[in-house]
């Protein structure tokens, strides 16, 4: 059962890798303005990982400096950072009002630079998983992205490998 989400408009600052972004939200809407956000129901490589550059810079150039609509479910992570899907007004818009009709962690799914988990998935409507499901397929057919590699190493595998020093 998907998981109510909150949802409100905040600027996005920077990213710090191909799943997390820092926005600055509206005081209304939080008490603290600045968020630290993890895109929902995606892994990006991590930023020493194959490809983590890459993904860090495909996130840049869909989100950075942009207003995003962030719909952040339940509980922050274990990290502290709020989870949350990310949507934003596509490239393609150069005017003024823009709808923000692109999800941010398909899109980086879309692109072979993220893996949609699964073990989330109860947190998507149907529709959701649909479409990252068929997105991760698409790309793996495809070879887009991290799936060139012949043997890529999903980020929960490749952290389990590299525990961060403590």
């Amino acid at each position: 059962m998907p998981i109510a989400a909150t949802a409100m408009l905040c600027l996005v600052l920077s990213v710090s890798d191909g799943d997390t972004l820092k926005a600055l939200c509206d005081e209304a809407a939080l008490p603290q303005n600045l968020l630290t956000v993890r895109l929902a129901s995606i892994d990006a490589p991590e930023s020493n990982q194959a490809f983590g550059r890459r993904a860090r810079q495909a996130l840049s150039g869909l989100v950075l400096d942009k207003m995003a609509r962030l719909e952040c479910r339940g509980n922050p992570d274990r990290y502290g950072r709020s989870v949350c899907k990310v949507m934003v007004a596509p490239n393609s818009c150069t005017r003024e009002p823009c709808a923000r009709t692109l999800d941010a962690g398909l899109a980086m799914i879309t692109l072979g630079l993220a893996w949609w988990e699964p073990h989330f998935a109860e947190e998507q409507t149907p529709q959701e998983r649909g479409q990252y499901e068929f997105a991760e397929v698409e790309a793996k057919a495809k070879h887009a992205g991290l799936w060139r590699d012949e043997d890529p190493v999903a980020p929960w595998n490749w952290r389990q490998e590299h525990p961060r020093p403590r």
